[in-house]
């Protein structure tokens, strides 16, 4: 279907130009959302005469954009997430999560503004692409950790996703002596005997 765009879509065109687009596309999205009208004659005519209003619109629009995208670039949010010792997720945070955490935080977004291709399933410091105009985009970091405290660590660049980072242990550096005392006497002669003493007492129980 061919449709004159209303406003500068990514990827199809700047207000004005007359695209190809899907017919499912278009009559899902960009017609009911006003972002386009059906090319023909009439709705030519009827663009060009509301031209400079569309254009005055949209430049309303994005300066509103612009106002909250410089309040909000570069910022960083903090997710908390149950996750296993290797950072692995046992859910995911999804575009309508970052919607709520920055709701939570005053900042009205759109979850068809936030650009998240895939869920993020692990923890760490994730870089989320907000478009809050067709001509506005920004970058936010999205700190996913399992408590407050190991976001701040995790902030400062520490890596949380293994046991040494979670509970202060090298697995690699871990040898006999940790696991018992090195000053205890210990008689294993003496430990046998009385195993064998026990055994044969339930025997003749």
């Amino acid at each position: 279907m061919d449709v004159i765009l209303l406003e500068r879509i990514a990827k199809l065109g700047q207000m004005g130009e007359t695209v190809k687009v899907r017919d499912g596309f278009a009559r899902n999205y960009l017609l009911p959302s006003g972002k386009a009208l059906r090319a023909n004659e009439a709705n030519k005519a009827r663009f060009e005469a509301e031209r400079s209003v569309l254009e005055a619109r949209n430049l309303e629009r994005k300066n509103e954009a612009q106002k909250v995208a410089d309040v909000l670039e570069g910022k960083s949010f903090i997710a908390v997430r149950a996750a296993g010792e290797t950072g692995q997720l046992y859910g995911s945070v999804a575009a309508r999560d970052v919607v709520d955490i920055l709701a939570a935080e005053g900042y009205n977004i759109g979850r068809n503004q936030v650009v998240l291709n895939t869920p993020i399933k692990t923890v760490g410091l994730h870089n989320v692409e907000l478009h809050l105009h067709a001509e506005v985009e920004i970058t936010i970091e999205l700190n996913v950790a399992r408590t407050k405290e190991e976001a701040e660590r995790q902030a400062k660049g520490e890596d949380l996703t293994s046991a040494e980072a979670i509970y202060g242990v090298d697995e690699d550096a871990l040898r006999p002596e940790d696991f018992f005392n090195p000053d205890a006497d210990y008689d294993l002669d003496d430990e046998a005997a009385e195993a064998s003493e026990e055994d044969g007492e339930e025997e003749d129980k």
